[in-house]
Parts: C-alpha cells; sequence; structure tokens
C-alpha cells in the first residue's frame, strides 16, 4: 500500500499521520481549518495510556513541552468534604504523566511535529465527499480539488464527512449533560499545581486544577435538556450567571471560580455516537471522535483517538494486506473505545455501573504493547 489520505488535522489525524509516516507510508493530511487551529476548542488532559501512545510515535517530547502534569486527584462531595484521594495514572513516569492542556495547543505542537518530518498537511481542504472504489480511494474537497490515494482516514471530529459515506444512518446523539469549560488567573488557589479536585455537588459535577503560573482550568457537567439555540447563542456573562446561581447552592470553592472568569467560558453538550455502527468500507477507516466519540466523562476521548493512531499503523504494518490490518484493528479497538461510550454515557446520565466490565477499563489494559515497532 502507497499512499494514504488522513481527513481531519486535529489531534486524531496527526497522530495517525506521525504514526504511519513511522511505519512507512506515504501520507498527507488536509484539515478544513485554514490555519492550524489554535483557536479552537477547550482545554483537556491527555491521560497516561495517551501519552504512552505518544511515546510510542515519538511526539512525547512535543506534548510535554505544553501544559502541565497532573500526578493527583482528590474528590469533595457537596459540602466541601474530601472523600477520596489517590494519584492519577502512572505519576511515577514524568513521560507517562497525566497532562494538562489547551486543545488547539495539542493540534498546533502534532501538526509541527508533522511539518518537521516532512509530512505535509494541506490547510483549508474542506472535504465534501468520498468516492471509494476496489482499487483506490477519491477525496474532493470544495475549492474543487481531489486527492486520491489507497485508503482515506476519516479522522474529522464528530460531525465527520467520511462517516456520511461509510455509516450514513449514524447520528451524534445527546448524552444527558451540558458541559462547561474555563480558565481564570483571578480565582483564589485552593490546591497545589498538580492536583485535580473533582466535586460532585447537588447540581454539577465540577473539576479544577491550577497550572504553576497560577491559571486555573476549570469544567462543570449538568445534567439538563440539550441546549436550545437560543442558549447556545447566549454570551459568556449569561453563561457564568446561571452557572454560579447553580454552584452557589453547595458550601465548595466552584461558584467562586466560576465568577472569577472572565471570557472564556465555552458551553456544549455532552454527545456520543451509537455503538455497533459501521467503521469502514472498502478502502476508508473512522478513527477518533468521527467513529467513536463519547461523553467527556471519563476523560479519554483524546487519548483514546491516540490509541487509535498507534494500533493502526502497527497493524497496517504488519499486515498481509489492507482488509486484513483493518480488520485486525477494528478486533483491537472496538471492545476498548465502545467500552469507553458506554461507561462515560452512563456517568453523564447518572445510571449505576455494573461492577463486571466487558471489556478493560480506559487505562487498564495497555493495548499499544500488544504491537512492538520492532520486529514484525
Amino acid at each position: 500500500m502507497g499512499r494514504v489520505l488522513v481527513i481531519g488535522g486535529g489531534a486524531a489525524g496527526t497522530a495517525a499521520a506521525l504514526a504511519l509516516h513511522k511505519a512507512g507510508f506515504g501520507v498527507t493530511v488536509y484539515e478544513a481549518h485554514p490555519d492550524a487551529a489554535e483557536d479552537i476548542g477547550a482545554f483537556l488532559t491527555l491521560a497516561s495510556n495517551g501519552m504512552r501512545a505518544l511515546a510510542q510515535i515519538d511526539a512525547a517530547t512535543a506534548v510535554t513541552a505544553l501544559g502541565f502534569p497532573l500526578t493527583g486527584m482528590r474528590m469533595l462531595d457537596g459540602s466541601g468534604a474530601q472523600r477520596a484521594a489517590r494519584p492519577l495514572g502512572e505519576a511515577e513516569d514524568p513521560v507517562l504523566r497525566y497532562r494538562c492542556l489547551r486543545r488547539g495547543d495539542l493540534n498546533v505542537a502534532l501538526q509541527a511535529e508533522a511539518a518537521r518530518r516532512g509530512i505535509p498537511v494541506r490547510h483549508g481542504a474542506r472535504l465534501v465527499s468520498v468516492r471509494d472504489g476496489p482499487d483506490h480511494v477519491t477525496a474532493h474537497f470544495a475549492d474543487g480539488s481531489a486527492a486520491t490515494g489507497d485508503l482515506l482516514i476519516g479522522a474529522d471530529g464528530l460531525n465527520s464527512t467520511v462517516r456520511r459515506s461509510i455509516a450514513p444512518t449514524a447520528r451524534p446523539r445527546y448524552a444527558g449533560e451540558r458541559v462547561f469549560y474555563g480558565r481564570t488567573t483571578d480565582a483564589p488557589r485552593t490546591a497545589a499545581t498538580g492536583l485535580i479536585t473533582f466535586i460532585r455537588g447537588s447540581t454539577a459535577v465540577f473539576g479544577h486544577t491550577v497550572s504553576p503560573e497560577g491559571e486555573t482550568y476549570w469544567f462543570a457537567r449538568v445534567a439538563a435538556d440539550p441546549l436550545s439555540p437560543e442558549e447556545l447563542a447566549y454570551g459568556t456573562a449569561a453563561r457564568r450567571d446561571l452557572l454560579v446561581r447553580l454552584l452557589r447552592e453547595d458550601p465548595t470553592p466552584a461558584a467562586g471560580i466560576v465568577a472569577a472568569t472572565g471570557d472564556d467560558i465555552l458551553v456544549t453538550g455532552a454527545t456520543e455516537l451509537p455503538t455497533g455502527m459501521p467503521w469502514r468500507s472498502a478502502r476508508c477507516l473512522l478513527i477518533g471522535d468521527a467513529a467513536h466519540a463519547a461523553s467527556p466523562a471519563t476523560g479519554q476521548g483524546a487519548s483514546m483517538a491516540l490509541e487509535d493512531a498507534v494500533i493502526l499503523a502497527k497493524a497496517l504494518r504488519d499486515a498481509p494486506d489492507p482488509g486484513t490490518a483493518l480488520t485486525t484493528y477494528e478486533t483491537l479497538r472496538r471492545p476498548r473505545v465502545e467500552h469507553n461510550i458506554t461507561v462515560s454515557g452512563h456517568i453523564s446520565r447518572g445510571i449505576p455501573i455494573r461492577p463486571a466490565a466487558p471489556a478493560p477499563r480506559p487505562g487498564d489494559e495497555d493495548l499499544i504493547r500488544r504491537l512492538e515497532w520492532d520486529g514484525r
């Protein structure tokens, strides 16, 4: 197999390009946004399994230069009393520590790493259709251009254009929560850097952490009906006031942190894709949120996408033909990521999680080590 087209220059797509390049394939990334998309999205946390995936494609150093590590977590109840505390992930390994960073910064860093390795990243390439055939696949873009390759990877997110050609009836669905994100330098410091605090309050689940520079990053998950178009159009002041009123019902730091936040408050609906939907056709494959978007409750979305990239590249490298490679990839990935969709959806909807699990919990089993870079 020669040329691979990757649609989407976010974390999933660019990591896939880095992994495929390392595995010896020619690859080009096509990104709809006109630049590196550094202004898109809120912040995220990469878990230890995501950091391990980055290490496998020699991109961990580029990412550990961003954001800050998280080595511990604590859980408070609505009264502010601590109910649990523990180390977070593989905190003893500096490379594999959880990392908090801005989503746009992650995209920029991975795209810069792709450019450094000579991987083309074409910006302003908005996909409009895909023509999949027995011998090759062709991507058609809004500017009238086209690109043909041996395989097309759809890493174009929740509203994937590639997915419409593979699973036209699959639609994202609401997972029961509104999710707010913000950051501020004006909130009082309530904990040491490197610690993330979760507050399970009476009206919301609230999480916050403080960077070494004193900036507080926070999120709030609120069970509610889907956001209406009018509510989506609310400005920061209205979002802040609404959330502060809810959080003030509990004597915790949450309301004060939100009240101290200026213009950086985003809100979205927790969204997921249905399990069991098709991921591939003859020469097309979906990865990342395009294939298995989950609500953010487990915090595993980006890390699962990075795992996708590594497993896909290794499967394509080692399998005798693309069809076998994609079957291997799906066999390894589907139980894991769909378990994450289910667990995360249950958390968002307040559904009790049964102790017996049909597949490893996110981060429990290192699937990346099932296939090694060295040797076949």
